[in-house]
């Protein structure tokens, strides 16, 4: 078990799973640039841990995140913007599954979509606030467009709405919406769920559900049937189908999956 607090965002590592929690609750999480230079810095750091299988994103206070820091700056010099935050959650080997307990807006819906499992408490809101400021949902379009429909697009980018978290879901911005008291067992058992697959495995998916829907099918049928003989021809495989007939589990399923010892109290969301 490891684990450190880097100012604006807490970071630990137990059970092969890494936590990377914003801890700014007094400004909501917004995203200030030591928000963003800690949200960078731990998502590589846990991208580069091998003992790492699943990074969960987290938050404390009533605030999963408010968006873009309206304060008029502190400063502080931006080592990652939003898009690079954004591109280093999907382009994370390891799933990042989100835990939402509070509201969730503009540049939080954001980092919400671009997570590849996101769960919210019921009591979650979530906004594309932008408009109502005279501006638009630009760098946040990249992933939350792929995950909607044109129609749900256009109510919830024009109108500025916010929307209770089954609403979010249904528009496929987020996994899905649970009460609040079964928050952490819905995150806790996607994450079991996720550390059974196979490292390499898991990475592979990922990456194929990005790139397939931009290749033209012939590349797409020969370049997966590649990918195909070479997983199949793995260690990793070969692991996996020995546990198989062997009834047991594979030798990269952490004894302790889905434990999260480590995780900050987070409160639940306000009205």
């Amino acid at each position: 078990m490891s684990g450190d607090a880097g100012g604006a965002v807490v970071f630990a590592v137990a059970g092969g799973v890494a936590t990377v929690t914003m801890d700014r609750p007094a400004n909501r999480n917004a995203l200030t640039p030591e928000l963003l230079n800690g949200l960078g810095d731990r998502l590589e750091a846990a991208q580069a841990d091998p003992a790492v299988r699943v990074i969960v994103l987290g938050h404390t206070g009533p605030a999963f995140c408010a968006g873009a820091d309206l304060s008029g700056g502190s400063g502080v010099e931006a080592r990652f913007g939003l898009a690079d935050v954004l591109a280093l959650i999907q382009d994370s080997p390891q799933p990042v599954v989100a835990r939402i307990a509070g509201h969730c807006l503009g540049g939080g819906v954001g980092l919400a979509a671009a997570c590849d499992l996101s769960v919210a408490a019921e009591g979650a809101r979530f906004g594309f606030s932008e408009v109502r400021l005279g501006v638009a949902p630009a760098i946040i379009s990249v992933v939350c467009l792929p995950k909607m429909r044109r129609g749900d697009a256009l109510e919830l980018f024009l109108t500025g709405e916010r929307i209770a978290a089954a609403r979010a879901a249904e528009v496929g911005l987020i996994s899905a919406a649970v009460p609040e008291g079964e928050l952490d067992a819905a995150v806790d058992a996607i994450v079991g769920k996720v550390l059974a697959g196979g490292p390499g495995a898991l990475a592979a998916a990922k990456e194929m559900i990005y790139d397939v829907p931009r290749m033209e099918r012939g590349e797409a049928f020969e370049r997966m049937t590649r990918l195909s003989r070479a997983l199949f021809s793995s260690p990793e495989a070969a692991e996996g189908i020995a546990a198989f007939h062997e009834k047991r589990r594979p030798a990269w399923v952490p004894a302790a999956a889905g434990a999260h010892p480590d995780r900050p109290q987070q409160q639940s969301s306000a009205p």
